[in-house]
């Protein structure tokens, strides 16, 4: 294949709309082939959004139509079968997060997807985020030292909302993309600890601390909460050499997608951080501006259409998925018993330390 790669969208709520369309519109080596929803209110979006790009019923239909792949970006309980019947279609498949509920169903689609001989990626975006690339090189670089805590966070003040039932609950939603920035950073866990709370209807989980020891040494410390009134840092990276600590909340490529603007419309601002939101590197009192690497997010589209095309490997591997899966499994298995967990690929009892 040579020509653009088609790629379709199945799911046009906030995620798809936000943080799939318009990346998708904008790659390079990518053709946007269509959405998939059946929604006349979705239907009139696209089209106002996007001239000229069509409107399906059904995955069948956008296959039908002529595209290769499909980014699926719909309420998290229908990702694994949609994984699998894209599959089943031969369109090559990025799943957005969770990728799916527990380990079993992850590794059944990843499996599935060897067999067919279709490409799987995962849509862990935020490992592109400007700010988890700055933490990167710094330990890649190792002005740190020897890492030893890993500090990360998602917290949002919503005293008057709830988590959306979409996300599968808060670790699955927010967990999804601090567990694995956590194993991409540090590898393989080894154990897994963790407190969940749930909404007042008990329902959906609303918060959430889990600490992973990696099987490398390093301790990772992750907290996800709905309704925090003081956000704590983004990132708290301790080592034997100093501390980088960055406190903005969230890096900006999020907002400028809302805003409506893309990498294309953008320009040179698309995923820069301005120098107020520098993280600083300490030892002792002392703290150090670090300027903050540019966000990368368009690149995750032109990396999966050149996958498709047989020129490199899917951006996300999705067996990083399972693992990631396994860890947020154990979690909850931990948050249950109080105990300490060993991830893998085991039943709903759990193996603990």
């Amino acid at each position: 294949m040579t020509d653009d790669v088609k790629i379709g969208l199945a799911g046009f709520g906030f995620g798809g709309k936000y943080f799939h369309a318009p990346l998708i519109a904008a790659a390079e080596g990518v053709q946007f082939a269509g959405v998939v929803t059946r929604s006349p209110e979705r239907q009139a979006e696209v089209a106002q959004l996007y001239p000229g790009v069509p409107t399906f019923a059904s995955l069948s239909e956008l296959k039908a139509a002529g595209a290769h792949a499909v980014a699926i970006s719909t309420p998290a309980e229908t990702h694994t079968p949609l994984v699998h019947e894209a599959i089943g279609l031969g369109l090559a498949v990025v799943s957005d997060k969770p990728f799916a509920l527990d380990a079993i169903a992850a590794r059944g689609a990843v499996e599935a997807a060897e067999q067919a001989g279709v490409k799987l990626s995962v849509y862990q975006n935020r490992r592109w985020d400007a700010d988890l690339l700055t933490v990167k090189k710094l330990v890649e670089e190792g002005r740190l030292g020897d890492v030893y805590r890993f500090e990360s966070r998602f917290e949002r003040f919503d005293p008057q909302g709830t988590p959306p039932a979409a996300g599968g609950g808060i670790l699955r939603d927010f967990g999804s993309h601090l567990v694995d920035q956590a194993l991409y950073l540090f590898g393989p866990a080894v154990t897994v600890y963790a407190e969940l709370d749930t909404t007042a209807e008990g329902e959906l989980d609303s918060r959430f601390f889990v600490a992973i020891r990696h099987q490398n040494g390093v301790l990772s410390h992750l907290i996800g909460n709905w309704v925090e009134g003081a956000p704590g840092p983004r990132y708290r990276v301790s080592g034997s050499n100093g501390s980088f600590v960055l406190n903005k909340p969230m890096e900006g490529q999020e907002e400028l997608l809302i805003q409506g603007l893309n990498p294309a419309t953008a320009g040179d601002r698309w995923g820069v951080e301005p120098e107020s939101s520098y993280g600083r590197l300490y030892r002792g009192d002392a703290g150090t501006p670090i300027p903050t690497e540019r966000g990368r997010w368009d690149t995750y589209y032109p990396a999966f259409a050149a996958a498709v095309r047989g020129e490199g490997e899917v951006p996300v591997d999705p067996r990083d998925a399972i693992a990631s899966t396994e860890v947020l499994d154990a979690a909850r298995i931990s948050a249950r018993t109080g105990q300490v967990v060993i991830p893998g690929p085991v039943g709903p009892a759990g193996p603990v330390a």
